[in-house]
């Protein structure tokens, strides 16, 4: 049977424009008087762009039932993992929300997502090719999450809810509620989201035969997000005030064998407050398609950590402060390049300002300043897309540590200043084979600076006698140079290949010196990466329905059973080790059965005995099978959704760390498997006839945000 999705699509699509022309000359030959139209518009579960990947969670069950987190870890082709941290199709990615970026570290960006329920997300947008516009440090990829904010006339409500719960050793509960609230008119218009969630998480680690770690936490966030638009003639201004709170605390049983069995119990409280001020001036014009904004965004994030052993002296008591203050002007319109075309440029200035503390010493105090320009033209002939641009920044960061000598002396240090002026190109050419089918050629020069989680000399989650975690607050920027070719049809199937040339690559090593284990930040002189990622969905219809039977079917994955397969590969090529590269596998399948109730079940898995940096994967990783169950009610007010994470119990991490000095064998298991119901409620309101309004939104800058990898104890 050579029946392929590819020829269904093209017929499929090929019959519905004939069909689309027919009905053109028959409306011609037999007018009739209409009184009203409806449109009603339904979001692609996934949809292709020349730049980026968007992923819908409004109408996907699947996605957004439970927190972010889990969400976020079945999206085809992304990674999330402590070993791997986060990356899509092999790329690192930094993650925005509602264009800016979230300015939070490595650490904290797990708790953020774990707390975020997934039903409050309208999309998610991965940006595979950030072009000069965004900038520099905006790394490999963007994972920018759109909040579900879009005000409407009048007054909207809608309600969001969910408990979970799972029984590894006992039973552990997940809990969460949240409003939206959105009104407008013709001058002013205000959206507000409010809302909490409480989870309750185990986590048991092993490293070597030195340490045995079992962890029971608890957390707790409370978040409010808020946007205002206020018309001013022609022109728009929008304010936006963001505040993300969460408490927890967590006790940990360290078994340490030494001499015998030696346990001590920990127990740790963490506090973070996250506060963000964001306004937008945009001017307008005749011509819709020029564009002129004025953006300011001020952020202020604090975090406390305190831990203490219960059988001796020893404690830690951290905190931070970090602050970001960011100017930017963008400009575009159409100019006349080729068949047509755009211009775009524009401006930014960024500081961040970043403090550390051990107990009373400010053990790191970390400036970086960033001044940048971009220019950009974007040209279409005929079939072609074509976009050039090039991004100039200046970078200024300077610093200083502090910390007790052998002598017990306060030492100070000045931190490796990098004071440079960089220009980083960008190119991109498109070729549109034919409707929804095009191949794409992308090359473009990328700087990441460390995140200041990576720079951070406390940033540790346990510590004892076979265990110590630090920063490094001596860490450079790592430069890329990415070229990517990438095959993609009708918004689903794809395939491509990218490579990526890596000087100074911050990674995380685990090493062993006699009875200690040290987990450190360290830095590849050189580093050359190959990825390759194969998707396309199967539908079950192509293998019971005769070829002449399917051409009478408008082809759309979103309303049909089928099965999507992906694939990845990426090997890492390091000076000091040999390594092999990792598989990743992800199957979904999509069921509409009866009464329009839809299952889907999601497997996702990486292979073992390939290397991610330092680290051998030893077992299966993100090994999980999921099933949810979903049905709409009261005339579609009400969605409710049914789920089972990882039913098998197993999503394990055992991996080994390389070393000189010899392997670290590690083993992570957390309380994976879990059962819950989330519910979505559009509470009835007068607004039979509000429409959707796409302007209050947020804008974009760059984000400060590295995956992190093993977390001891977390």
């Amino acid at each position: 049977m050579k029946k392929t999705i590819l020829a269904l699509s093209i017929a499929a699509s090929t019959f519905s424009l004939a069909q689309e022309t027919k009905d053109n000359k028959d409306t011609k030959i037999k007018e009739k008087e209409i009184e009203a139209v409806v449109m009603t518009k339904t979001k692609k579960a996934i949809e292709q762009k020349a730049d980026r990947t968007i992923f819908d969670f409004s109408e996907q069950p699947s996605l957004n039932s439970g927190s972010l987190m889990e969400g976020v870890k079945k999206l085809p082709g992304l990674v999330v993992s402590d070993m791997v941290g986060m990356m899509y199709q092999g790329k690192p990615l930094d993650v925005y929300m509602d264009g800016r970026p979230l300015n939070i570290s490595s650490n904290e960006l797990n708790a953020f997502l774990e707390g975020m329920p997934a039903n409050s997300v309208d999309r998610i947008e991965i940006i595979t090719q950030p072009g000069a516009e965004f900038p520099a440090t905006s790394g490999g990829a963007i994972l920018n999450i759109i909040t579900s904010k879009s005000a409407k006339n009048y007054l909207t409500a809608v309600y969001n809810g969910g408990y979970r719960f799972s029984s590894y050793d006992k039973y552990r509960s997940r809990f969460n509620n949240s409003i939206a609230l959105n009104s407008r008119n013709k001058w002013f218009g205000w959206q507000v989201n409010l809302g909490q969630y409480y989870r309750e998480s185990l986590s048991d680690s092993e490293f070597d035969a030195l340490s045995r770690n079992h962890s029971s936490s608890v957390g707790r966030t409370y978040y409010m997000n808020s946007a205002f638009t206020f018309e001013l003639g022609k022109d728009r201004l929008l304010l936006n005030y963001d505040i993300n709170h969460n408490n927890g605390g967590s006790e940990i049983t360290s078994d340490e064998f030494l001499n015998g069995i030696t346990t001590s119990n920990f127990m740790s409280e963490s506090e973070g407050l996250r506060q963000e001020v964001a306004a937008t001036y945009q001017k307008k014009f005749t011509d819709k398609n020029k564009k002129l904004d004025f953006r300011f965004v001020y952020n202020n994030s604090n975090s406390e950590f305190n831990q203490k052993n219960t059988n001796s002296i020893s404690w830690l008591d951290n905190s931070s402060q970090f602050n970001l203050y960011n100017f930017k002007i963008d400009y575009s319109q159409p100019l006349k390049i080729l068949d047509e075309g755009k211009v775009s440029f524009g401006g930014l200035y960024d500081q961040q300002n970043f403090e550390t503390k051990d107990r009373d010493v400010t053990n790191l105090d970390y400036t970086r300043q960033t001044t940048s320009a971009y220019l950009e033209f974007q040209a279409t002939l005929k079939k072609f897309d074509f976009i050039a641009g090039a991004r100039a920044e200046n970078y200024d960061i300077t610093g200083i540590t502090r910390a007790f000598n052998n002598n017990g002396d306060l030492e100070q240090k000045d931190l490796n200043s990098f004071k440079k002026f960089k220009i980083f190109p960008n190119a991109s050419v498109q070729y549109n084979l034919m409707k929804q089918l095009f191949v794409n050629l992308n090359y473009n020069k990328k700087i990441s600076l460390p995140s200041v989680s990576l720079l951070n000399p406390n940033n540790t989650t346990l510590r004892n006698n076979t265990l110590t975690s630090s920063g490094n607050p001596n860490l450079q920027p790592t430069i890329y140079d990415n070229a990517e070719f990438k095959i993609s049809a009708f918004d689903y199937a794809y395939i491509s290949y990218s490579t990526s040339w890596v000087k100074n690559q911050i990674v995380q090593k685990v090493s062993r010196e006699n009875n200690l284990i040290t987990n450190e930040q360290v830095q590849v002189s050189s580093l050359r990466t190959h990825n390759f990622n194969f998707g396309m969905p199967i539908p079950f219809m192509l293998f019971t329905t005769s070829f002449s039977e399917l051409m009478k079917f408008n082809v759309n994955p979103d309303k049909m059973n089928l099965l999507y397969i992906y694939t990845g590969y990426q090997l890492q090529q390091m000076p000091d080790i040999k390594t092999k590269g990792f598989w990743s596998f992800s199957l979904m399948g999509q069921f509409i059965l009866p009464k329009d109730i839809r299952l889907q079940a999601n497997y996702n898995v990486i292979a073992p005995r390939g290397n991610f940096y330092y680290f051998e994967i030893e077992k299966p990783l993100n090994n999980a099978f999921d099933l949810t169950v979903s049905r709409k009610f009261m005339s579609e007010r009400l969605n409710v959704s049914l789920y089972a994470r990882d039913i098998f119990n197993q999503n394990k991490s055992v991996i080994k760390a390389v070393s000189p000095g010899g392997n670290v064998y590690t083993s992570n298991k957390y309380d994976s498997r879990s059962f819950g119901i989330s519910v979505n409620y559009k509470i009835p309101t007068k607004n039979k006839l509000a429409k959707e309004d796409p302007n209050m939104i947020k804008q974009t800058t760059q984000s400060d945000t590295n995956g992190g990898v093993l977390q001891p104890g977390q």
